[in-house]
């Protein structure tokens, strides 16, 4: 393939956004920047320049929306719940498991990762530390052992793989090109192994530190936490209290069954059965319904304005949680061919980063653990800039063009999925979501992230090469 100077540049901006991801600054300016010089340079038409912003922003935007859709719902029902105090009722059971600190730890861990991959460990956090974690304490486990424990098993183990909701997935299914139920498939695997590795190392690293139940440090942790929730409307209470109680069942009973459903479903199909986009609709729909009955319980009267507000908090929350994404997302789509047409308005579309990658591929070790492991870095540093899923358009990308015989593009993506995630969803750096942990938890969120390093990365190493020898 001939380069052009449009293929250098595209790889100049690709360096560019790389860098400011590392410098933990935001690169929706230099890949909005990007998106205009390289359709301008290529085209030789400034119009083309201009218009190509909005096209690959608005192709971005169609690819990614029904993210911010399952976002929404799954948010909304989690508010809806919260009104009923039936989030607070889910949970409460699990207390009694927690007999000492050793148990407490697998506890809060398997907890945190079930409910983190319906409703993503974000808006889950702050539930998990009101209630579990001063159980947790009590029992004799140490605050800063609780904040590992809930770091790795949600904003890592659970979000990496995102198996539910399929933000993670789909974005980087969408950028390689790939279905997205086999990214998840491979992502889930992954996962696991990596924060079976990480958490089984932390428990054995730490668990000196776990202490008998009347020992005074845990009336010092105690006071520690900030366990305080934000006032809800109540009114009713009575009424409520029954209503709480019957979703607290309802709400676990019914997710537990879509998820023996898609799971017949994938067993039984030939096609990936429920799994992807068609997975992600039917979570959405089911929590939409949830959603309706859960916010009639609450108060007829007002049941129309009650689901309008949810709705709008999680769309609200979306797009601040993924409005970023669309240009960074729009940036990389322009350098893959599959949309690079629609972008520039072209029959016949450039391949930017293919190109690149192809131009030095014989100069590159052909070898399936380079590979691997050259995603796997490569997310990492993406994760840098503290989101998680901004770097997945990238790696995606790269995983596509970085295929060789011995290693498909899924696993790549799943790889470097994984590397981004777990960096900057909240294991490994200060200034991501894991600063809400630390402080729940009432300890030092630099502190904490010394606590992940080691069991994180020796389990996405491990992760790594586990796919490389066995996916």
């Amino acid at each position: 393939m001939d380069l052009t100077l449009s293929h250098w540049l595209y790889g100049l901006f690709t360096v560019i956004i790389i860098v400011t991801m590392i410098f933990r600054k935001g690169v929706v300016l230099p890949t909005i920047l990007g998106t205009f010089v390289i359709a301008w340079v290529y085209t030789d038409d400034l119009i083309t320049g201009f218009t190509a912003i909005f096209n690959a922003n608005l192709v971005a935007a169609q690819e990614l929306f029904s993210i911010f859709l399952i976002i929404m719902f799954m948010l909304a029902l989690l508010n809806s719940l919260r009104d009923l105090g039936a989030d607070k009722r889910m949970i409460e059971p699990v207390q009694k498991l927690m007999i000492n600190g050793h148990v407490s730890f697998f506890v809060l861990a398997i907890v945190t990762y079930v409910i983190s991959l319906f409703f993503w460990p974000t808006p889950a956090v702050p539930l998990i530390c009101a209630l579990l974690v001063p159980a947790a304490v009590r029992a004799g486990l140490p605050a800063m052992t609780a904040a590992v424990a809930i770091a790795i098993a949600g904003q890592g183990m659970a979000l990496s793989s995102d198996y539910i909701v399929q933000v993670a997935p789909n974005l980087t299914g969408t950028a390689a090109g790939l279905d997205t139920a086999v990214v998840a498939d491979k992502a889930l695997v992954l996962s696991l192994i990596s924060g079976i590795v990480a958490l089984g190392l932390a428990y054995l690293f730490y668990r000196k530190s776990i202490r008998s139940k009347d020992n005074k440090r845990n009336t010092e942790d105690l006071q520690n936490l900030q366990t305080s929730d934000e006032p809800t409307n109540t009114p009713q209470t009575v009424h409520l209290n029954t209503w709480s109680k019957i979703f607290a069942v309802l709400v676990p009973v019914s997710l537990l069954l879509v998820v023996v459903v898609m799971l017949h479903n994938k067993l039984t199909s030939g096609e990936g059965g429920l799994v992807g986009g068609d997975g992600a609709a039917f979570v959405g729909g089911v929590a939409a319904i949830l959603l309706l009955m859960s916010t009639l319980a609450f108060g007829r009267a007002e049941a129309l304005n009650y689901i309008t507000n949810h709705i709008t908090d999680g769309f609200v929350f979306a797009f601040k949680a993924m409005g970023p994404v669309i240009p960074i997302a729009a940036f990389f789509f322009l350098g893959s061919a599959d949309f690079a047409g629609d972008i520039l308005g072209l029959e016949e579309a450039p391949s930017f980063l293919f190109g690149l990658i192809e131009s030095v591929q014989d100069y590159l070790p052909q070898s399936a653990i380079f590979a691997a492991f050259s995603v796997l870095i490569i997310g990492i540093i993406t994760g840098l800039d503290g989101s998680g899923f901004s770097g997945l358009p990238l790696t995606g990308t790269l995983a596509a063009t970085l295929e060789t015989a011995s290693i498909d593009a899924a696993t790549l993506a799943a790889i470097g999925q994984l590397g981004s995630i777990w960096t900057g969803g909240g294991t490994l750096i200060a200034w991501s979501s894991l600063i809400a942990i630390a402080g729940l938890c009432g300890v030092s969120v630099m502190d904490l992230v010394r606590k992940n390093f080691l069991p994180v990365m020796i389990g996405l190493i491990v992760a790594t090469l586990a796919a490389v020898l066995f996916l």
